[in-house]
């Protein structure tokens, strides 16, 4: 198909690119209970943190584990021990932004922006430990998507550079943003 303007044609492009975006921060509470008759508790944290990401309609779930682990003292003060506890979690994430105009299958990335953290571990009347953590994620939905461009076919090699050259050099002054900061 030839286009009677010439100096004016366009092309689209496909191309895979973020389509939705979103973060959430969580704090949970786990209560857990010690084997023993526990007296003291000398320190609390989280280790072993795995997750996946999956689109569920217009919002991304983060799932996975983490364990729990906390050093405490019986006995009347006079033994340790270390109580272990896997911990199961699902965070619903909502998009600030979605695209529906993405298409095909889409791919879902997900990143911690603040490890699984133990926050607060005391103990509860009854003899359970409560223990307070707190995470959070950022999620991207990246998907197919189509951008228009306009092509110009009467320039010559040497004039392309001098159009972009001198549209571009203004640019500079913004090298130094961070576009993060922006988003959200």
């Amino acid at each position: 198909m030839s286009s009677t303007n010439k100096e004016k044609q366009r092309r689209e492009i496909v191309t895979k690119a973020v389509c939705g975006r979103g973060r959430k921060f969580s704090e949970a509470t786990h209560t857990v209970t010690p084997s023993h008759k526990m007296v003291t508790i000398l320190g609390a944290w989280v280790i072993n943190h795995t997750y996946r990401a999956d689109k569920v309609g217009e919002i991304v779930e983060v799932s996975g584990t983490y364990e729990i682990n906390i050093w405490y003292s019986y006995n009347n003060n006079t033994e340790t021990t270390v109580l272990k506890e896997t911990v199961k979690f699902v965070d619903v994430v909502p998009l600030s932004y979605y695209d529906h105009n993405c298409r095909g299958d889409v791919e879902v990335t997900a990143r911690v922006t603040q490890e699984p953290n133990c926050v607060e571990a005391k103990v509860k009347p009854g003899g359970g430990i409560v223990v307070t953590v707190e995470r959070e994620y950022a999620v991207e939905v990246i998907g197919e998507t189509k951008l228009c461009v306009f092509v110009c076919d009467l320039c010559d090699d040497d004039d392309k550079d001098d159009i972009f050259i001198d549209e571009f050099e203004e640019l500079d002054d913004f090298t130094d943003l961070d576009p993060d900061t922006f988003l959200d």
